[in-house]
């Protein structure tokens, strides 16, 4: 977890800075430049979690005007100077504040401070268990009446077509698709049961030089709309490495926040694997197929999707090993 600390006070700073020794974060100390707000506006934007060393009014005035929603915003926890409290403040499942603060309160010897429902209750937190898993949520909006339902002493159906290893919580239940409350896809879902979307696709990348952004996105939702793939899915991308500085590719990249890898042409060519293949290809990149072999040796995975082709570019999309269990929290 990408961690940034702010504490307004010698002795806040000291502790911040012993922090995040221990959780590989970046301590500053407010006062002098950036200032609070500089500092917040960038932490929000860069950071899975910002941690403020003083006090929690501060915190609240500080992030107030970047709050947007709980899929997206990052964890945010308040400790006080004196290392007493942890307090997640924001985010405390999906972002995993609640997580933080715990880990905090280990390292210092503080008090974490959990406030949401299910862990004062110690009941089963469907959004923490999908944070956990590495899965996105695509409604959100759905996670209150499935913990509503867990809240109230009535069991949640889960689906999932990948096996879950360990003991269920006793609040769930193994279903159907179409008698669960919850469910894990990588493809798109239709009705308004919550819809869990595990990270691990890999999107295979071949292109020509000078290829646009604007081809790439069309390319990508070509293949999305083909496969019935939900783009929430993917996680990466991977490509030959002659392409690692073509700027439309990493354009596409950062506008959906992917990770982006190449690799060697023997690396690709050494892939084990029934590829499509072509000559030309051969003659310009060492390896006769990019797209489906890139997806492969970046997933570690299964071809998902075989290689399209369409205004110079080609895609493949492959997937990394999945294997969820129920772990939901810190046991």
């Amino acid at each position: 977890m990408n961690i940034r600390l702010l504490a307004f006070t010698d002795r806040g700073h000291s502790l911040a800075q012993r922090l995040a020794g221990e959780l590989g974060g970046e301590a500053a100390r407010c006062g002098g430049s950036p200032g609070l707000e500089v500092w917040t506006a960038s932490a929000w934007r860069t950071s899975e979690a910002l941690v403020f060393v003083g006090a929690a009014g501060i915190a609240v005035r500080a992030i107030a005007p970047h709050v947007r929603h709980k899929a997206v915003d990052p964890a945010v926890v308040v400790v006080d100077e004196g290392g007493h409290f942890a307090v997640p403040i924001l985010s405390g499942h999906l972002g995993g504040a609640n997580d933080l603060a715990r880990r905090i309160a280990a390292l210092c010897g503080a008090e974490p401070v959990i406030t949401t429902a299910t862990d004062v209750r110690q009941l089963f937190a469907i959004d923490e268990w999908a944070r956990r898993q590495g899965c996105r949520v695509r409604n959100p909006a759905a996670i209150r009446r499935v913990s509503s339902k867990v809240l109230s002493g009535e069991k949640i159906g889960i689906y999932s077509p990948w096996p879950i290893t360990g003991k269920a919580p006793e609040e769930t239940f193994l279903t159907t698709p179409e008698g669960c409350d919850a469910l894990l896809s990588i493809h798109r879902e239709k009705g308004d049961v919550l819809h869990l979307v595990p990270a691990i696709a890999v999107l295979g990348v071949g292109c020509k030089r000078g290829t646009s952004q604007t081809a790439l996105e069309n390319a990508f939702s070509t293949l999305l709309e083909s496969a019935g793939l939900d783009p929430l899915a993917f996680c990466g991308v991977c490509s030959v490495d002659l392409k690692e500085k073509e700027p439309g590719l990493l354009a596409f990249c950062k506008a959906h926040g992917f990770a982006f890898k190449t690799f060697s042409a023997q690396a690709l060519q050494a892939v084990e694997g029934t590829f499509s293949s072509s000559e030309f290809v051969r003659s310009v990149t060492g390896a006769d197929n990019v797209c489906e072999r890139s997806a492969v040796l970046g997933s570690g995975g299964e071809l998902l999707v075989k290689k399209q082709t369409g205004d110079g570019v080609t895609v493949a999309a492959a997937l990394v090993p999945f294997s969820p269990d129920w772990r939901w929290r810190n046991e």
